[in-house]
């Protein structure tokens, strides 16, 4: 590839090498993989106190561009990390897209539509990019200890810990780990060291990933295209990318010659076509394939964890394969830090299980949705998906029925055995415990955003208009081991009560999203996700949501 240059990560000798597994010690969180899962984990847990190792068998980033839309919430998780604005500036903002059916575009989206959000609604940048910036800053924070060229070998669960074998230019150790975490990928090898069924549909049509180093003008928003007419029989997806790089995405169909196909004068061919006889441009990756949806049906197999792709894979349109992993490392790595650290039972890690697999069911739903959309299998669905475009064309309603890949957005936790059950008021236009809390600005003397305030740790917002009458015994009234933020949105500047940091709503969009009033009250966990709400601030029964939502 010639815009991006590979960096080539040291190895050194572990020292179980040298004083024998015997001597070493059981390391409280092991990590199997340093791509994008893997190492937001391993970030996240570090900067919660707990020291982790990253195994990984290569000394390099991915290869190929591969991930290459970060979502929003991707991005505010990065930012908690303190990678995400590097990643911002790298890549290319983009909201909007454009759907064609042949040379007529159909319709135009904004992804974004509110103004207001910390973050864009996605940045493309490539995952090479994102696994490098994510390594540069694992190498700032205390308590990582990356190990490249440490390949996995075998895997051996017990009780109260993991035995690893892994494999170096050295020769072989073997390690401990009180919790290891398998995040090595689709062709994960911890799994298949354990022989853990995974389960799903394959894919037959193919399709033709061209990334090109463009010399000329290239747009910044996302253009899908049915039928379009440099390539009328099948579809074309087309993002921007960093570097001036285009990712352009051919549907090849089932039947068409994979090794015909890749060969670089029938790639020009198609992208002349594409862009006409005066477009300048350099190949940089190239790949054909086909996709599959499968997953494990536990993530969690005792003192074994499971994430992203090692856990469940997806089709790529939506976007929704590395943006679920990091929602998989933000929503394990709180937890595990509480375990490992004895402040939550085990048994907190069970509603890891039950929340992200009820998540990667949701995007294997919506994934298929959109494969069977754009790739039909029958001729009755292939007659039906294009009278949709048809209608499309001219019918607005038509156009919510066009499935070009449903982008991801946040899942929803819905019915986790960590959320309060009371839900008292009229509560139509709230975000539902679930949910993640919405972002907006809000400012303390300086500009911050919901993001920057409600993140890593447990909080309390509540909403007033009366600042001095909220409790400043609260900290007390919720004492615990857990750590519970304390924030009072205010519509006053000037408040300052006692007990609590005072965030001024500046435009009254965290209001208006929370569908609040005063005393309206929400319990937030470390992942920012909404674990009760209640009309009136009530701090036993605030008390009693943190107990719950830890497992406690």
């Amino acid at each position: 590839m010639g815009s991006y240059v590979y960096p080539k990560y040291d190895y050194t000798p572990p020292p179980e090498l040298t004083v024998g597994a015997c001597a070493a010690p059981t390391y409280p969180v092991v990590i199997v993989g340093a791509g994008l899962v893997g190492l937001t984990l391993a970030l996240d847990l570090a900067l919660k106190g707990v020291p982790v190792t990253v195994l990984d068998e290569d000394d390099t980033v991915s290869i190929g561009s591969r991930s290459i839309c970060q979502a929003q919430r991707t991005l505010e998780v990065w930012h908690r990390l303190g990678v995400a604005d590097r990643m911002v500036a790298k890549g290319v903002t983009w909201d909007t897209g454009e759907l064609y059916v042949g040379e007529q575009q159909v319709y135009r989206f904004n992804m974004q539509p509110e103004p207001g959000q910390r973050f864009p609604a996605f940045i493309n940048l490539q995952q090479y990019y994102c696994e490098q910036f994510l390594i540069e800053r694992c190498r700032e924070v205390p308590g990582v200890d990356l190990r490249f060229r440490n390949k996995v070998a075998d895997v051996r669960p017990a009780n109260d810990h993991v035995a690893v074998d892994v494999d170096t230019p050295d020769g072989r150790y073997m390690l401990r780990a009180q919790w290891l975490v398998a995040c090595d990928g689709v062709r994960s090898a911890v799994r298949g060291l354990l022989k853990l069924p995974y389960e799903g549909e394959v894919f037959d049509d193919q399709f033709l990933i061209a990334d090109i180093h463009m010399k000329t003008a290239l747009p910044n928003i996302r253009k899908y295209w049915f039928y379009p007419p440099f390539h009328p029989d099948n579809s074309v997806l087309l993002h921007r990318q960093a570097d001036d790089v285009l990712r352009i995405d051919f549907q090849l169909g089932r039947e068409a010659d994979a090794d015909k196909e890749r060969k670089i004068e029938n790639i020009d061919r198609r992208l002349r076509m594409m862009f006409g006889p005066e477009a300048r441009w350099e190949h940089e990756w190239t790949s054909i394939y086909k996709f599959t949806c499968r997953m494990l049906s536990r993530f969690v197999h005792g003192r074994v964890i499971f994430a992203g792709d090692a856990a469940h894979v997806v089709s790529p349109f939506g976007a929704r394969g590395g943006n679920s992993g990091v929602q998989d490392a933000d929503n394990l790595g709180w937890k595990l830090a509480l375990v490992v650290k004895g402040d939550a039972p085990a048994a907190l890690l069970e509603s890891y299980n039950h929340e992200r697999v009820q998540a990667a069911r949701e995007n294997i739903r919506q994934s298929t949705r959109s494969t069977d959309f754009i790739t039909p299998k029958f001729t009755a669905s292939h007659v039906l998906r294009d009278a949709v475009l048809d209608l499309a064309r001219a019918f607005p309603f038509a156009r919510a029925m066009v499935n070009s890949g449903r982008l991801t957005r946040p899942t929803r936790c819905a019915d986790s055995p960590l959320h309060a059950t009371n839900d008292d008021g009229d509560w139509s236009q709230a975000p539902v415990p679930g949910d993640v809390l919405p972002d907006a600005p809000l400012a303390n003397g300086s500009s911050t955003w919901t993001t920057e305030r409600v993140a890593g740790r447990f909080a309390v917002v509540t909403f007033t208009d009366a600042p001095q009458t909220l409790p400043a015994d609260a900290a007390a009234r919720l004492a615990g081991p857990i750590d519970v933020e304390r924030l009072a949105i205010v519509s006053d500047p000037g408040a300052s009560p006692a007990g609590w940091t005072a965030l001024h709503d500046t435009q009254g969009l965290l209001a208006r999203r929370c569908d609040a009033r005063p005393g309206t009250t929400y319990l937030v966990r470390p992942d920012q996700v909404i674990a009760g709400r209640w009309r009136a601030l009530d701090l036993a029964a605030l008390a009693d949501g943190v107990r719950r939502a830890t497992g406690c």
